[in-house]
């Protein structure tokens, strides 16, 4: 499948799915609408990505909660969540230090949801995993090691 034709249905089906989101209620039309960070989600160093993402002098926080597992027996697939208890939560970000990309999610929440999410990433080796915050105009941090036994990232 040519490199075209993938970001086409690429930007077609995240079209669909906010657009599911914004009918449902779940994101605003002006969230639904919101131009993603182009320069963190191309950001092949950790301080790149968090100046992108304004996050240079974010505030360590026990509020945020990372669980994944400590050791992953595959890098492919490894499941984790992120939780806050900081009020007013408003984005979560998941950065994998030693990915080739090193922001790996980006989550924009409504005042509707829980500040919780889970999901799958790829990790490229043994790493750290960051998680941001944005509350209030803010930005906290936290991070967990993770120890992977097969890359899943081309290694």
């Amino acid at each position: 499948m040519d490199s075209r034709r993938r970001d086409v249905l690429k930007a077609g089906g995240g079209l669909g799915i906010w657009s599911v989101l914004a009918a449902a209620g779940i994101v605003t039309p002006a969230q639904a609408q919101d131009a993603r960070n182009v320069a963190a989600f191309e950001a092949t160093t950790l301080d790149d990505a968090l100046r992108a993402l304004g996050a240079g002098n974010a505030a360590e926080s026990g509020a945020i909660r990372i669980v994944a597992p400590d050791v992953a027996e595959d890098g492919r697939a490894v499941a984790l969540s992120v939780t806050s208890d900081i009020p007013r939560t408003e984005q979560i970000v998941i950065l994998i230090e030693e990915n080739p990309y090193k922001v790996a999610a980006s989550f924009r929440l409504s005042g509707a949801m829980a500040p919780s999410i889970q999901t799958r990433v790829k990790m490229a080796r043994s790493t750290r995993v960051h998680a941001l915050v944005k509350a209030e105009g803010r930005i906290f941090a936290a991070r967990r090691e993770v120890t992977v036994t097969v890359g899943g990232c081309g290694t």
